[in-house]
């Protein structure tokens, strides 16, 4: 076990999960994963075994076949997944925001439809709300979705689905006016829909089309996509909740998830980092002697191990803060900007210490070099942090008077 990054007062529970999915990470990520990188593979027999670990139904309460796990382990689970591999923990991120979602703000019936089904990994969860004209701006969402009797038509484009092409279940974040008069604030006027779809690309059902995986950087291996709706027609039933206009509250709720779960994987990614570069630190030699015994590499050395405790402590307070049942857009936003940037820096660092080498698509830190810019923009840039730190600082220490 590493001697960074620990978190204290868990329970014998929580350190049997993380034991069990470090152990997988190390036998079945670490091994395969630049392979399947570079060829940019879904991994399919590594989320099997994820299924089998029960991972995918971590934070899914008892009730509906889940472990009933909290955020904090969840979060930690990321972590290591992360390390191994960054494009596992997302497969699993945008269907645990989904499976959140569900649990906190879905009707009974919804919740009994799919949260067991999820638990499995049966059902395999996205959520959407970027379009190619907006980012930051969701109050600029121009998909629609219009009542029509005991159905909603929705039509519009979305941008940049996680899962988008395996995934079975999308939370999709429209416009709908119904009941909410012109003038109304943008944010007042959303709704989320649980769309079903079969997995795949193409129309995957009469007015839903995903037409493919979208080309990266980085990131890859895990399906990126757009989400094409065009007279698609759902059910009332399933508006998330039941009722329309909640949308926005229920979305921000479950990226507050997704932020804690960027950060961890921030936090993953960096600790790799470190790992290859004290290791390759330790056996490259220069004038007489391993690089690690030179003293402007100890001191890149003890920055980024710094960096990672760092990160890592921010990250579990937030999982904490909303675990409570506490407001924690703050600490989340704190956590997820703060291990961000921190991971691209611990990535920048190890791969320096590398050299030359760390060019190379030999190394392990090539493809870590090309995936920690995603998580500078996942779940909300860098600025979009500052501005929700800011606010919620002002209002925390706002003048009397």
């Amino acid at each position: 076990m590493s001697r960074l990054a620990q978190t204290a007062g868990l329970t014998d529970v929580q350190q049997e999960i993380l034991s069990t999915v470090r152990d997988f990470v190390d036998k079945e990520i670490i091994p395969v994963a630049t392979q399947l990188e570079h060829r940019d593979e879904y991994p399919t027999e590594i989320v099997e075994g994820l299924k089998e670990l029960g991972l995918f139904g971590l934070m899914i309460p008892e009730e509906y076949g889940g472990l009933g796990e909290s955020l904090l382990t969840y979060a930690l689970c990321v972590e290591e997944i992360a390390r191994g591999w960054m494009s596992v923990s997302g497969i699993i991120n945008t269907h645990f925001i989904v499976a959140y979602m569900l649990k906190q703000h879905g009707t009974q019936e919804q919740k009994d439809t799919f949260l067991p089904r999820m638990a499995l990994g049966e059902v395999r969860g996205a959520f959407s709300m970027s379009e190619p004209a907006l980012g930051s701006d969701v109050s600029a969402i121009s998909s629609k979705g219009v009542r029509d009797g005991e159905e909603y038509v929705l039509d519009g484009q979305k941008m940049w689905l996680t899962n988008g092409g395996s995934s079975t279940l999308v939370a999709v974040l429209c416009r709908s006016d119904e009941g909410h008069p012109e003038g109304t604030a943008p944010h007042k006027s959303m709704t989320t829909f649980l769309v079903e779809k079969e997995s795949g690309f193409g129309e995957v059902r009469p007015g839903l089309t995903i037409p493919g995986k979208i080309d990266k950087m980085g990131y890859k291996g895990v399906d990126t996509t757009e989400l094409i709706m065009d007279g698609l027609r759902i059910p009332a039933n399933r508006v998330l909740g039941g009722t329309t206009g909640r949308g926005f509250y229920q979305m921000m709720d479950g990226v507050e998830v997704g932020r804690v779960n960027v950060a961890a994987r921030g936090c993953g990614v960096a600790q790799r980092a470190f790992e290859l570069g004290v290791s390759y630190a330790q056996q490259r030699q220069t004038f007489g002697k391993p690089i690690a015994q030179h003293q402007a590499i100890q001191f890149k050395l003890a920055e980024m191990a710094t960096k990672v405790e760092a990160a890592h402590a921010m990250m579990v307070n937030a999982a904490r803060k909303k675990d409570s049942g506490e407001r924690n857009d703050l600490e989340a936003g704190m956590a997820k900007y703060l291990a961000s940037e921190y991971c691209k820096e611990v990535v920048e660092d190890a791969f320096r210490i590398h050299g030359g080498y760390g060019f190379s698509k030999e190394y392990e830190i090539e493809r870590l070099y090309r995936e920690a810019p995603m998580l500078l923009i996942g779940e909300g840039t860098a600025e979009i942090q500052k501005m929700i730190i800011g606010r919620r600082l002002l209002e925390e220490y706002r003048l009397q008077g």
